[in-house]
């Protein structure tokens, strides 16, 4: 077996904590091995003064990774799962997720207590579609403003006073031993969370064997049962990553519970669903989801939305 593994990462702090987490774990699991860190800049990074959606959404921060493990640059590549498209290239595979985090969405704000606390003109920051559309329908006069850049970015144009609250995953802010930033968990009723969010993957090249037995035991089967569900939903509405779709499956012994929702950005419609299926049918339940959602009318929103293919 090799004794040398490259992992291809994103720069920013979060994508490099991720991305040491794995280096830490597979030292701690293979005495000797030799890890790297091959750090990048993806397009996603790059361009920071348009919304996600408008320069080919989430996919733009994984492409130049994928490019170094097909040039074999690198043996891995290290992802967030809610940024990681349904398909890939040929030749690579997603060959192990990592167990869950904490998947719910944050309210941070430095003047209020909560959602409900904020004026009916408050500005909120947020990045997600997701997320804005989900929170409209509840806070119908909530302004909402575009956010982009990496964690640390985004709460310094909170504490600049650019916000009056702004939307981030909890997994992201307790990776970073940011936990206390977190002024109100939002539960997920009111607001789903994305697909595969709070998950970690790891990408490989397909028949790299001896890459793929390195990384075995980072393998977490309850939270890959979860994202098979989940996924199988978004690739059957054909919706990509930054859209305003959310799905969350969880695991109760071997029954799998899945809620799904598809929402006008404005708020004026969310659509839902809701199912459970045994573990073996983990992909069809999120196939069964995605076509109830698709038969309430989820085809027009999406195609409003300019998202569907």
């Amino acid at each position: 077996m090799k004794n040398k593994l490259v992992i291809a990462t994103r720069k920013s702090p979060l994508a490099l904590w991720q991305a040491n987490e794995v280096m830490a774990r597979l030292k701690a699991i293979h005495s000797g091995l030799n890890v790297e860190l091959l750090t990048m800049s993806t397009k996603g990074d790059r361009i920071l003064d348009a919304p996600l959606a408008k320069i080919g959404g989430k996919g733009l921060f994984v492409k130049e990774l994928e490019v170094a493990l097909l040039n074999g640059e690198a043996d891995i590549a290290v992802h967030s799962m809610k940024d990681v498209p349904v398909a890939f290239p040929e030749g690579l595979h997603l060959n192990v997720i990592m167990k869950r985090e904490d998947p719910r969405d944050a309210f941070v704000s430095n003047n209020y207590a909560s959602l409900e606390d904020l004026p009916d003109n408050a500005v909120v920051g947020t990045s997600s579609m997701r997320r804005q559309a989900q929170l409209k329908t509840k806070f119908p006069k909530f302004a909402f403003k575009d956010l982009r850049g990496n964690v640390n970015t985004r709460l310094k144009k909170l504490d600049d006073g650019e916000f009056d609250a702004i939307i981030l995953a909890s997994a992201g802010l307790k990776r970073l031993e940011m936990e206390g930033r977190i002024t109100q968990f939002i539960d997920v009723e009111t607001c789903l969370p994305a697909i595969g969010q709070g998950a970690i993957g790891i990408e490989c090249r397909q028949g790299d064997t001896d890459t793929e037995a390195l990384i075995a035991a980072l393998y977490d089967e309850e939270t890959n049962t979860c994202l098979t569900a989940e996924r199988a939903m978004n690739e059957t509405l054909n919706g990509g990553c930054q859209v305003p779709i959310a799905g969350f499956a969880t695991l109760d012994g071997d029954t799998l519970s899945m809620n799904g929702r598809v929402a006008e950005i404005d708020g004026s419609n969310m659509l839902y669903v809701a199912d459970t299926a045994k573990v073996a049918d983990a992909k069809q339940l999120g196939i069964n989801l995605a076509n109830q959602l698709l038969e309430q009318g989820a085809k027009a929103i999406l195609e409003n939305a300019g998202l569907h293919g």
